[in-house]
């Protein structure tokens, strides 16, 4: 049964998957979507309508309407927590998407404007902030702190005890040993080690795989 409709601040690739999400797994019901006035292009999105964010609250009020902001990392997250903040302006009460196919543990706290996917194991005493993307099938170790406006792709592993400062994206595959810091504004590339803390602004970016310099047409034995 559905108990509160939304609005969902996007039309891109991550709104139609917050769309989908909220709509087939969740209590919330999407009623429309809203863009800044610059990039209003379209009337409708996914059969919902489309306002532009500076008349968002006139058309959908937020004393019946809740806010969920599908930005992804542009920007190194600097742009996901400036809609989260224009919204709570207006008055909106920003919601989170937490999947039923996620593990989590009781005590969790679930912080606004989080859209945590399937097959994520959040351990007991780990803490997500407000305002942070998990994407599918990541490992948040016990009492690990994942800060807010953090954005961490998939299939992650955080080890127990680790901090990931606020606004870092982590990419693909990466992996944390127990106990590490991560600063503030971190990017930490696919595939990375990482064994040691990192001050803010660092960039951890592991070489990728060398394309062989043999075509696979001369390849006899595969």
């Amino acid at each position: 049964m559905k108990t509160r409709r939304i609005v969902i601040f996007g039309s891109g690739q991550i709104a139609e998957l917050a769309d989908f999400y909220f709509t087939n797994d969740s209590t919330y019901e999407v009623a429309a979507f809203t863009v800044d006035q610059a990039f209003f292009s379209h009337n409708e999105f996914r059969g919902r309508p489309v306002v532009p964010f500076e008349h968002v609250a006139e058309k959908f009020p937020p004393q019946d309407f809740s806010f969920f902001v599908a930005i992804g990392y542009t920007k190194l997250n600097l742009l996901r927590p400036e809609k989260v903040a224009a919204a709570r302006a207006k008055g909106y009460q920003l919601v989170s998407y937490l999947s039923s196919h996620a593990t989590v543990f009781a005590g969790f706290e679930l912080q606004e404007n989080c859209f945590i996917l399937e097959d994520n194991t959040i351990q007991p005493f780990a803490r997500v902030g407000s305002n942070v993307t998990l994407w599918s099938g990541n490992h948040i170790g016990h009492h690990s702190t994942v800060e807010d406006d953090v954005f961490i792709s998939s299939h992650v592993v955080i080890s127990g005890g680790v901090k990931i400062g606020q606004g870092s994206f982590v990419g693909v595959n990466a992996t944390f040993r127990d106990h590490v810091t991560i600063g503030k504004n971190c990017v930490i590339g696919v595939g990375a080690l990482v064994l040691e803390d990192q001050p803010d602004h660092a960039v951890v970016a592991p070489r990728g795989t060398e394309r062989s310099k043999v075509p696979s047409t001369r390849l006899r034995n595969l």
